[in-house]
């Protein structure tokens, strides 16, 4: 069982609706291989070793969150750029890269698995007016302390996250942005939430929550993206004839 390859990205096109966010890279089919797709590998990273991973799996497409072609990347094609190039292109290798799109989608995205994995309810936009808001606010169903959601983040996750303890004593609210938004941490704190976690840390990070009275927690950029590419690819294999594989790459960033 097999679909083209443009099938597969007429799907996706209507599933992540693309067309509707404004990103720093293009979105869908970022390199071109085989006509015809039979197996897929997703993962997080267009790296190396994923795609050394996805040829020895055989597969005809890989489908990532974070793919190539950023704005304001050096265009040339040489030295780490050419080799991952040149190992998809030589092993016809369709590559699929889904960058905000996936963030932001409200059950297959990073942001909705990770309020699925760490129990957050009533999902919504932390970016008030904005429909596509990639930060998100949410609250707990019941009060809990920073200790147990720090326990339950890195025991879902699998990480020692990075810890700011600067809230209440009792958390009710939430705010979280899967890889690198701890930039939205003020618009959290404006909005007197409990709790912001994100995957990322900058320095000023930790003086925004200590001086605005917040939590923050940092489990890591890999680590709060890896969910959105795995159910992605478990989606695609209950609606489409193809075999699909999610591949992690150990990232401790």
């Amino acid at each position: 069982m097999s679909i083209s390859r443009n099938e597969l990205n007429a799907f996706l096109a209507n599933l992540l609706t693309p067309e509707k966010i404004k990103d720093y890279c293009p979105n869908g089919l970022q390199v071109e291989g085989a006509e015809q797709i039979e197996r897929i590998v997703t993962g997080v990273t267009a790296s190396q070793a994923l795609i050394d991973a996805s040829i020895e799996a055989g597969a005809d497409a890989l489908l990532v969150h974070h793919g190539y072609f950023w704005k304001g990347e050096n265009p040339v094609v040489t030295g780490m750029k050419k080799r991952r190039l040149q190992a998809l292109l030589q092993n016809d290798i369709n590559l699929f890269a889904y960058h905000l799109p996936l963030d932001v989608h409200p059950t297959l995205g990073n942001n909705a698995q990770l309020a699925q994995r760490f129990d957050i309810k009533n999902a919504r936009g932390l970016e008030l007016g904005n429909p596509f808001s990639v930060a998100m606010q949410g609250e707990f169903e019941q009060k809990k302390s920073i200790d147990d959601i720090i326990s339950k983040i890195n025991s879902s996750l699998g990480v020692s996250a990075l810890v700011e303890k600067s809230g209440p004593e009792k958390i009710k609210t939430v705010a979280w942005c899967s890889g690198g938004g701890q930039g939205y941490i003020e618009q959290a704190a404006e909005q007197n939430i409990d709790l912001f976690i994100t995957g990322e840390v900058s320095e000023q990070t930790i003086h925004t929550a200590r001086e605005c009275g917040i939590h923050f927690i940092a489990a890591g950029h890999h680590a709060t993206e890896r969910y959105g590419a795995k159910a992605l690819g478990e989606y695609i294999a209950q609606h489409l004839p193809v075999d699909v594989t999610f591949i992690d790459i150990p990232n401790p960033a």
